[in-house]
């Protein structure tokens, strides 16, 4: 098991054994000793459609009230619907979701009753279990009885994201709802069909997909180009598995990028600071008014960021990840009314600020996109690439400036560089290309800009082949 860029994550296989009820109780043991809750607290607990995640949720539910915890159980719900809850109530919380990985994999977010864990909880929860495999200390997986606030938890996120944009504010417009195995796919469609937009939903599966939304499969564009040209939608939106990012496309089945929808939402809050990783387009820091602190990849990281903000006396605080999730750290005044804090990954406000803007501009969103004037930027990963690999290219790489010089010789001249979180690399050109090793799974990302959509595309392919090629002669 291991703490990634958001949450524990391992195989499924193990999750459904002890593994997820140790955790748990690692979890449960540090917010006893830390006083962040004391026994006969509640602590909430949802998942996502994933096969294994009603095993996994089961034992964490018996490991907690085995220390005296109640437990809600919030079912099938979007992980910033869980979230919500759990501020609102005063209440930790897990979400057990593997979020877009592939359902062999699963994981568990872990949230304090005052929100995500950091980093420094991370350690103590990790240490504490390792105190308890060390001691051979019992843990109890036995299931145990629960409270069902399934529809108290979904209806309060409805409450929220219903108030966000004035009646109407979609009428007129005809969107797809990819459902696929999203637990976000009924309040998608709840929430559309609120503001007037004529919703058709579109293919729902019992068996799991898992949806990247910063590397969009080919297979899920095909979809989505097809569900366009039959049904004449403005959009199409979608989300991965947990339901805390988000997936838009425009009027010809083309995604839009993440880090585009949370620069959308940033202007829609009228945030005077943005915290987003350093993965995110380089053109934001020009596209508003706000000032931009760059952090490392994950939610963690922009959260801290969001922190030092706040201490620093900032005001109208949010964070966005290049996945597109989007992070409030202070209250906002939207659509005349003071909405709270949610300082973990929501998909529903970066989708309803671009499509209010396509709305109120009359303007198809392949137009709204465009009027950013952003550098051109695509990303994607190669899958099943061994975590051994991807250390041992990161290394080679940093050894000196000649190893990188010649790994990039086919590619470009080597201009600048930051270390902030992988290697990102500007060329001599003006393009950047960024290698990155994922924080949540056996995957090699690469990620890139140019002056072009071609040029980038062509970028990112040389990119990864020059990946594939090293790993192969090694």
């Amino acid at each position: 098991m291991k703490f990634g860029t958001s949450g524990l994550r391992g195989l499924s296989v193990d999750l459904k054994g002890r593994a997820s009820a140790l955790y748990a109780t690692a979890f449960g043991k540090y917010l006893l000793q830390t006083g962040k809750a004391q026994a006969g607290d509640v602590i909430l607990i949802g998942r996502d459609f994933r096969d294994s995640s009603p095993e996994i949720s089961g034992n964490c539910a018996g490991a907690l009230a085995a220390l005296g915890f109640r437990i809600f159980d919030c079912g099938n719900v979007p992980t910033p619907a869980l979230a919500l809850y759990g501020l609102e109530s005063n209440a930790a919380c897990l979400m057990v979701t593997g979020s877009h990985i592939p359902a062999d994999r699963n994981g568990i977010k872990f949230y304090r009753p005052d929100g995500e864990i950091d980093k420094s909880d991370e350690t103590a929860i990790t240490a504490s279990a390792a105190e308890i495999e060390r001691t051979g200390e019992a843990v109890t997986q036995a299931p145990a009885e629960t409270e069902d606030h399934e529809a108290i938890c979904r209806q309060l996120f409805f409450e929220r994201n219903a108030a966000l944009l004035p009646q109407g504010a979609l009428s007129g417009m005809k969107i797809g709802v990819y459902q696929h195995s999203t637990v976000a796919r009924d309040l998608l469609v709840d929430v559309l069909a609120h503001y007037g937009a004529e919703i058709t939903a579109l293919g729902r599966s019992e068996s799991f997909i898992p949806v990247d939304t910063e590397a969009v499969s080919d297979e899920t564009i095909t979809l989505m180009k097809r569900w366009v040209s039959e049904h004449k939608f403005d959009a199409i939106v979608s989300t991965d598995g947990d339901g805390d990012r988000p997936l838009v496309a425009d009027e010809t089945g083309a995604p839009l990028r993440g880090d585009l929808l949370g620069l959308v939402a940033a202007n829609f809050l009228r945030a005077g600071t943005v915290v987003t990783p350093v993965t995110s387009n380089s053109g934001i820091e020009a596209a508003g008014s706000f000032a931009v602190r760059r952090t490392r990849v994950g939610s963690p990281f922009v959260i801290s960021g969001m922190e030092e903000a706040v201490a620093a006396g900032e005001d109208h605080v949010m964070g966005f990840e290049a996945n597109g999730g989007l992070l409030t750290a202070t209250p906002f005044d939207i659509n005349g009314r003071a909405v709270r804090a949610l300082p973990t990954r929501d998909c529903f406000v970066p989708m309803l600020a671009i499509l209010s803007l396509a709305a109120i501009r009359r303007q198809p969103l392949s137009a709204i996109a465009a009027s950013y004037h952003l550098p051109f930027a695509a990303a994607d990963r190669l899958e099943n690439f061994p975590v051994e690999t991807s250390a041992a290219l990161m290394e080679h790489l940093r050894t000196s400036e000649e190893n990188l010089r010649a790994f990039l010789q086919p590619i470009g001249e080597v201009a600048a560089k930051s270390d902030i979180d992988g290697l990102r690399v500007t060329l001599g050109d003006g393009g950047i290309i960024h290698f990155r090793p994922s924080g949540n799974a056996p995957e090699m990302r690469c990620y890139v800009e140019a002056g072009s959509e071609a040029a980038a595309l062509d970028l990112l392919k040389t990119g990864l082949n020059r990946i594939r090629d090293w790993a192969s002669a090694r």
